[in-house]
């Protein structure tokens, strides 16, 4: 079993940037980011491979989000810049079955933590 803990939330102006961290307690697979908004179901947002090359991104953070990793240290990094009001929720990181990446199907989840934009 894989824990994961995110960290980097919190409240941001709009057109700001802010960096989640995703630290996992064991080895990750494809990690994956989702996040929820209130009253709106859970949508993708990101994922990224083992290897770190053929990240994916949902069209509405395409060019304003970038996904990283450290697999030294299991840890994931979701870098948001040019931040909307709609972009904010609880945001969640995930790992996959596989080091391979797809939108759906993922095995242990964190915690979340909040991603405010103010207008």
């Amino acid at each position: 079993q894989v824990r994961l803990v995110e960290s980097g939330g919190g409240l941001v102006q709009a057109v700001g940037s802010l960096r989640l961290t995703c630290a996992a307690s064991g080895r990750p697979y494809c990690m994956g980011w989702f996040r929820q908004g209130a009253g709106k179901e859970r949508e993708f947002v990101a994922s990224i491979p083992w290897s770190g090359g053929g990240t994916d991104y949902s069209d509405s953070v395409k060019g304003r989000f970038d996904s990283s990793r450290d697999n030294v240290e299991n840890t994931v990094y979701l870098q948001m810049n040019s931040l909307k009001p709609e972009d904010t929720a609880v945001y969640y990181c995930a790992v996959g079955h596989h080091d391979w990446c797809t939108r759906a199907s993922y095995a242990y989840w964190g915690q979340g933590t909040q991603v405010t934009v103010a207008s």
